[in-house]
């Protein structure tokens, strides 16, 4: 795409106001076609795509053309209007729909053979006993190994219809013979609830990592459990979480906003309002609940932390959101791509925008966190600038403010130790993930066999697995770290083990080895030790 960018710029340039006229035609809007069948401009537009086609000196992709024009279209929209084109739309929508079909496993190649790092919870494999370590050898008969196939092809050969049959042959480090499950492919859960589990006897904590189609579901089931152990405040964690659906995250604030209380409202190009409000008993309306919010939350983050600290409900704990309350809508293009355009803007009870400036081009709008960490805002409550013009009142009496963002009720310090957030992101971003399989490989029947308790009382990360870090690191090459900081050693062992957690245990047991030592977390249960 590059390529034809670079050689075709005048004529993209030229062509991306037409480009414009026929984008819209397309569009899923409940326009009539009859607004565009006499359009000169896109009459103007196919001509010049067949003289293209037809009759330009050189073969010319004029689908890449159109692509890179439809970018720059919505770029120069807002930052949050997107092209999704066809061979990208099926795992974005897989991701936000919740679940896919297959047999449920996350894998690795190693020297061109599957290994399973784990079973994925709730799926096909972890029913019949699949073990992370396992290699799936055979599928219905059919070679897997020792094969030149991408890790596209290898998962389109495990996923298939639902309640379609596989036949595995795996083998089992300690098993001298190929173990044969018979694995009926059903729906495997893409959980967006990471973790639910009890902080104090009677503060209950729910992650999660963004607002898909089975969100609210999992929720409920999350908080209906917590309250038969106990809970009766609940901290609802949207750190880092960058949104989703809005439907979901409007039935979470649901659960802990009283009937007919407005939840947020969108406003269009017209000026056309339309109000959301509470309708249903929610369970945790009769609640306490923290919402612990970062940097990185954002949309549909934003809506469930504004209707609730609108409605005087709950703490919001933590640091000033991300700043997105614009309002897209998926629509079809004909070819299988999709373009989400941005139709409306959201705002909370109040009558606040979320919604950050974006007058300075896209670039400077998603660099804005540098923009932050540099004036001081993620350190001190004091930095964080706000304009009068947008103050607003709760009916509680809390003065919030609009033109960016959440500022949370309690305001909680970013760590800024440089080195720390190296750290950190080399866990989130997966950076140990294969170093940490690789370590559990080497004795993986001892790993399987410990329940977390032993685990956690057992393992230790050693010295040695530290140099073994740092060499694979540098082996690496694109990831620049320096390791050799004594004191940041017991975080690196910690955040080490919290992956080989996760991978043995699952997302649960990580977070909740991960939230130890948690500032934001720690504030949370002094709070709720206050109050309580």
């Amino acid at each position: 795409m590059k390529k034809y960018q670079k050689i075709y710029t005048p004529l993209l340039l030229s062509i991306a106001c037409a480009l414009g006229i026929l984008l819209g035609a397309h569009l899923n809007y409940g326009v009539s076609d009859q607004l565009f069948s006499s359009n000169p401009k896109k009459q103007k537009l196919n001509r010049l795509i067949d003289y293209i086609d037809y009759e330009y000196v050189d073969e010319v992709n004029t689908d890449s053309i159109v692509d890179v024009t439809v970018n720059k279209i919505l770029e120069n929209l807002d930052p949050h209007s997107v092209y999704i084109p066809k061979e990208e739309y099926a795992s974005v929508s897989e991701n936000m729909k919740g679940d896919f079909v297959g047999i449920g496993v996350s894998f690795y190649k190693v020297n061109d053979t599957i290994v399973v790092i784990r079973p994925l919870e709730g799926g096909p494999s972890e029913n019949i006993g699949i073990k992370g370590g396992d290699r799936i050898l055979y599928a219905n008969g059919e070679k897997l190994f020792n094969r030149d196939i991408s890790d596209d092809s290898l998962t389109n050969q495990l996923k298939g219809k639902e309640n379609s049959r596989v036949t595995l042959k795996v083998l089992r480090k300690g098993i001298q013979d190929l173990l044969t499950f018979k694995v009926k492919r059903g729906k495997v859960p893409l959980k967006s609830v990471d973790a639910s589990y009890m902080l104090t006897p009677s503060l209950g904590y729910i992650k999660i990592n963004r607002f898909a189609e089975t969100t609210f579901s999992e929720f409920q089931k999350a908080i209906k459990n917590l309250k038969n152990q106990g809970a009766k405040q609940i901290a609802l964690d949207l750190r880092d979480n960058p949104g989703g659906y809005l439907s979901e995250a409007i039935n979470i604030a649901d659960e802990f906003i009283s009937d007919d209380k407005l939840i947020l409202f969108t406003k269009n190009k017209s000026g056309s309002i339309e109000k959301t409000f509470a309708e249903r008993e929610g369970e945790f309306e009769n609640g306490k609940v923290y919402v612990l919010i970062n940097e990185n939350s954002a949309s549909a983050s934003e809506v469930v932390a504004g209707a609730l600290q609108d409605n005087d409900v709950g703490t919001i704990v933590g640091r000033r959101s991300y700043g997105k309350g614009l309002v897209q809508r998926e629509m079809g293009l004909g070819d299988g791509s999709a373009v989400r355009l941005t139709i409306a803007r959201y705002y909370t009870p109040t009558g606040r925008s979320i919604q950050k400036p974006y007058d300075n081009g896209n670039d400077a709008y998603f660099k804005d966190y540098m923009r932050r960490y540099k004036n001081g805002e993620l350190n001190s409550q004091d930095s964080i600038h706000v304009n009068d013009s947008l103050r607003y009142t709760t009916p509680g009496g809390k003065v919030v403010y609009g033109g960016g963002g959440i500022i949370p009720d309690i305001f909680v310090p970013k760590n800024t130790d440089a080195e720390k957030e190296k750290l950190i992101f080399l866990l989130r971003g997966g950076y140990m993930s294969r170093f940490v399989f690789d370590i559990l490989e080497k004795d993986r029947s001892r790993y399987n066999d410990m329940s977390l308790e032993e685990f956690e009382n057992k393992v230790e990360v050693s010295n040695e697995m530290l140099k073994d870090f740092s060499t694979y690191l540098k082996r690496m090459g694109d990831v620049r770290i320096n390791l050799s900081q004594k004191q940041h050693e017991p975080l690196l062992k910690k955040y080490l083990k919290a992956e080989m957690i996760h991978q043995l245990f699952g997302t649960n047991a990580f977070e909740r080895y991960l939230n130890t030592d948690d500032r934001i977390i720690d504030k949370v249960i002094e709070l709720s030790e206050q109050k309580s």
